[in-house]
């Protein structure tokens, strides 16, 4: 699982094939969650309030190069590195 950004101890991680909705999977120390990209909420999981805000504020200003990565991965095969916040 291809590590595409990192932020304030955050990672931030995306699979080639994985499943629907398009998301992504964050951790944090021992806590991990996947993400929601289109609708920026936990799916499954479980990340601390604090760093939780900035997932989904970074979430939010990258959404459009989120989606590129999530399309060109179950396309291509394909993720790039997206900037952290």
């Amino acid at each position: 699982m291809p590590l595409i950004s990192e932020f304030y101890g955050i990672k931030i991680y995306m699979y080639w094939d994985d499943h629907s909705p398009p998301h992504f999977h964050a951790e944090y120390g021992d806590f991990q969650a996947l993400i929601d990209i289109l609708q920026s909420v936990v799916i499954k999981g479980m990340i601390p309030n604090k760093q939780l805000k900035l997932i989904l504020a970074w979430s939010e200003l990258r959404k459009d190069e989120l989606m590129e990565n999530w399309e060109s991965a179950r396309v291509h095969g394909e993720i790039k590195k997206i900037d952290p916040l």
